[in-house]
């Protein structure tokens, strides 16, 4: 069978990934946010946690004001924004730099809807039912008390709102899915659905 250059050029791109992430892996073995100096890291493909697999999850709706939780670079949010316009995206990160970085990348590309907080998961500085939805992707196995987290995102979304979590291998801080659905539940959330496996997957869940 022959592989076409894209495909060559993906599978190069995963192992790559791969040897990147093993530096990763060693130096991340407590929660912790991955480094600014290990950024380049976040633009790695993801097979299970996909750009249009959240899209497909998260369901997200023109005019809505969403949150995520940790995003980096702006891997995702770069797109979120696009796709709840003329809505709001709120983006909190523990880092600064992290923030800065996907600003100057959101107005290289002329994204006005992206409104980026410091701030720490566990503590969101937000009213209480103020978004339509939120998500988190390989972003909660981070956070040292990932109750608090989930009590705080419950708290600040709507009754009725929507919370996606993804998680995959090889993430030194995955969260099982088993796990996650029983601390979901104890926050307050009801689970609805799975996209995945247990090597990566994105959870559904709905605020009760």
């Amino acid at each position: 069978m022959k592989i076409r250059g894209r495909q060559l050029a993906y599978l190069a791109a995963l192992m790559g990934g791969a040897v990147a992430l093993v530096g990763v892996i060693r130096a991340r073995r407590a929660p912790s946010a991955c480094p600014y100096s290990q950024r380049l890291v976040l633009e790695l493909p993801r097979p299970f946690l996909g750009r249009e697999r959240l899209r497909r999850v998260l369901e997200p709706l023109p005019g809505e004001r969403v949150l995520e939780v940790g995003p980096g670079s702006g891997y995702y949010a770069l797109h979120a924004a696009r796709w709840i316009a003329p809505g709001e995206l709120h983006a909190l990160d523990l880092q600064q730099e992290m923030l800065d970085l996907m600003m100057r990348r959101a107005r290289e590309r002329d994204i006005t809807n992206i409104y980026p907080q410091r701030g720490d998961a566990r503590e969101l500085p937000y009213a209480a039912a103020s978004f339509d939805a939120a998500y988190l992707v390989a972003t909660l196995g981070e956070v040292e008390d990932q109750d608090a987290a989930l009590r705080e995102l419950r708290r600040v979304l709507k009754v009725g709102g929507r919370l996606v979590v993804g998680e995959s291998l090889p993430d030194p801080h995955m969260v099982p899915f088993g796990l996650l659905c029983s601390r979901a539940e104890a926050a307050g959330f009801r689970f609805q659905r799975r996209e995945g496996s247990s090597l990566g997957y994105l959870a559904l869940f709905r605020a009760g």
